[in-house]
């Protein structure tokens, strides 16, 4: 595979084939004259038309005509729709021009188009467009951008605009060890970070030589350069430095992302859509479509399709070119990116951080009294109560609970449930139980009354470690005078049935390969399935679903939303999720939790009290990164929890 996919042509809009400008110059003429336009004329000879080709068109358009075929354009459509028509007909390096000029002209500044440009244009790509903006503007691109911008994200912005990078294909092994070395002791190894030689190293070192660097900074401190930046940066100038980290791994992985987060949600950042679809039409769209099924186990063709409409979408859907839905393998590279991404995950270790720690200087018997003195009286102190249970840590607040009996002859857990109502109280008694018992109340809920919350058992089961799961299973006997297998089998049915009390405690082990799993029957390949996701390490199936991808060329995900359906799908799916990303799988449950009409109040609570201290912090960050809005954001506007500050 190339680097970054820039030698290779992987388009999907290639030079029409006995084209002649002058004709084609008189259809879209025809198109537009007399009253309407013919929009699909026009939608279908533009996308059918390299842009080499459709600049020949604007040329004899003018020279037929007498017009500016771009303003005509603009005159007969209207919407999202003349805004893709009309960038299609720029070049490149034009096109790129105004969309930096529109993200920093005016009241605030496009920070993520900036990142997105400059981040994965090459040296010329670069060269030109500053050329193209000089001339289209008459003024310099680097200094608008410094005007608009500040701090570390300008100075890496500036480095990045001088398109200077080496391009070099030759590695000095020394350096990569010096680089290193270099960019630990700039951010994990000290306090506080050394932002300049991020900077130096990241925005002028070589395509290879940083993809060898950052194989190398995994295997000597066993933690990614992301997790790193993550930890060490933040704000505008973290998601930068990402955004280079990522096209230097893979930009087409880079593109898939950004078209993804374009697209999800309510509403849909067209502009975003736009630039990328046509930047990357005629450059490698086949190798983004691969790596958006490969990352979101959906078709970029069927996403596009269902979240725009008309003559938009069929302009989109052309740019496209084709629905990956339908194919169940890999092209070579999505491949070669799979593979990598399960050994990825089988081989870093991460560090997981959570953000409730024990509080410095800790005193049950005041905290206990404290709550006493929140809660008597006419009305709570709520305020009063949040800040001490939300900065305790779990241990600290059973120690309150003692103290709380042994100095007032009170049960903490009865005056809280008195005096707090709905979903406050839920969370603060949440977080005064043990987490075994909390969990085994979780799953008590998830059973009972009408109907079973399946995705709640899927999502507890999956997330917790053995010892977890085996104090769970003694709280639940404690507390409800049954076993929790016998609560699930009563339940629930069938192979689900059987996933869940398997993870429970485990099948004997088999020894069957998940590649001649998959040639079995559909009842078969459930069974088969089974004794292999629910009984082995995460370690263990990170190495199998890596073989799995290089016996196969198959994506492990695809064959579960093929083969499988139901409560079951949703079962090996999201074990399989939390395998290759714990915090990341998490982090789409809390957003799911919160899209859409209401909230799911108690899954919010669930997962915030249970990950509290583990890994929320870990959460936040694949929060962040994945829907490009804080958890803390979402939180804010969709409850009214937003005083207890546990994220």
């Amino acid at each position: 595979m190339a680097p970054c996919g820039w030698r290779v042509f992987r388009g999907t809009i290639t030079d029409a084939p006995d084209f002649d400008a002058s004709a084609d110059a008189e259809t879209l003429y025809n198109a537009m004259k007399g009253i309407g336009s013919d929009k699909e004329a026009i939608l279908d000879l533009v996308t059918s038309r390299s842009n080499a080709q459709r600049h020949e068109i604007v040329a004899a358009y003018k020279s037929s005509f007498g017009q500016d075929l771009i303003e005509d354009l603009k005159y007969e459509l209207t919407g999202k729709f003349e805004r893709l028509i009309v960038s299609l007909m720029r070049t490149p390096p034009y096109h790129d021009a105004k969309e930096i000029h529109d993200a920093v002209k005016g009241t605030g500044t496009d920070e993520k188009c900036l990142i997105e440009i400059l981040a994965s244009r090459n040296n010329q790509q670069i060269q030109d467009m500053v050329a193209a903006y000089r001339d289209a503007y008459g003024r310099e691109m680097e200094e608008d951008i410094v005007a608009d911008t500040s701090g570390h994200f300008k100075k890496m912005l500036v480095v990045l605009l001088q398109g200077t990078r080496d391009e070099s294909e030759d590695v000095d092994t020394e350096l990569v060890a010096e680089d290193v070395q270099d960019l630990y002791a700039a951010g994990e190894e000290q306090w506080g970070t050394e932002e300049a030689k991020f900077i130096m190293i990241l925005g002028n070192r070589s395509m290879p030589h940083l993809r060898q660097v950052f194989d190398e900074y995994e295997k000597a401190y066993e933690t990614t350069i992301e997790n790193s930046i993550k930890s060490e940066l933040s704000g505008d100038f973290e998601r930068l430095m990402l955004a280079v980290v990522q096209c230097i791994r893979s930009v087409p992985m880079f593109f898939a992302r950004r078209l993804y987060k374009s697209m999800k949600g309510l509403g849909t950042a067209d502009n975003t859509l736009i630039r990328i679809m046509i930047c990357r039409s005629e450059i490698d769209i086949l190798d983004i479509r691969e790596c958006f099924r490969l990352r979101y186990e959906k078709s970029l063709y069927n996403m596009i399709k269902d979240d725009t409409s008309g003559d938009y979408k069929r302009t989109l859907l052309n740019l496209c070119g084709g629905d990956d839905d339908l194919a169940g393998e890999f092209f070579p590279e999505a491949a070669q990116m799979a593979y990598k991404m399960w050994e990825v995950s089988a081989t870093i270790k991460v560090k997981l951080r959570p953000t409730v720690r024990p509080a410095s200087g800790f005193d049950p018997a005041a905290d206990a009294q404290a709550l006493r003195k929140a809660m008597k009286g006419f009305g709570t102190d709520e305020d009063a109560i949040i800040d001490i249970v939300a900065n305790r840590s779990n241990d600290q607040r059973q120690e309150i609970r003692q103290a709380f009996k042994s100095l007032l002859g009170r049960d903490l857990m009865k005056d809280l449930k008195s005096e707090l109502s709905k979903n406050l109280e839920r969370l603060i008694i949440g977080l005064m139980l043990t987490p075994a018992e909390f969990d085994a109340k979780m799953m008590r809920k998830a059973m009972e009354g009408v109907g079973t919350d399946e995705h709640a058992l899927i999502e507890i089961l999956v997330t917790r470690s053995n010892e977890q799961i085996q104090a769970m299973n003694e709280a639940y006997l404690r507390g409800y005078k049954k076993t929790l297998e016998d609560a699930i089998q009563s339940e629930t049915s069938g192979h689900f049935c059987r996933i869940l009390t398997s993870l429970l405690k485990g099948f004997p082990p088999l020894r069957q390969e998940l590649a001649e799993v998959c040639n079995a029957g559909s009842d078969d390949i459930e069974i088969k399935f089974m004794s292999i996701l629910c009984t082995r390490s995460f370690p263990h199936l990170c190495k199998v679903f890596q073989e799995f991808v290089r016996k196969t060329n198959k994506d492990i995900e695809q064959i579960i939303k093929k083969e499988m359906s139901g409560d079951v799908k949703n079962a090996f799916y999201a074990i399989v999720c939390s395998v290759k990303n714990q915090p990341s799988y998490l982090a789409d449950r809390l957003y799911k939790a919160m899209k859409g009409l209401g909230t799911d109040d108690r899954a919010l609570i669930r997962i915030m009290v249970s990950r509290s201290e583990v890994d929320l912090f870990n959460i936040r960050k694949e929060f962040k990164e994945t829907h490009d809005a804080s958890l803390h954001e979402f939180i804010q506007v969709e409850t009214s929890l937003v005083s207890l500050r546990l994220y």
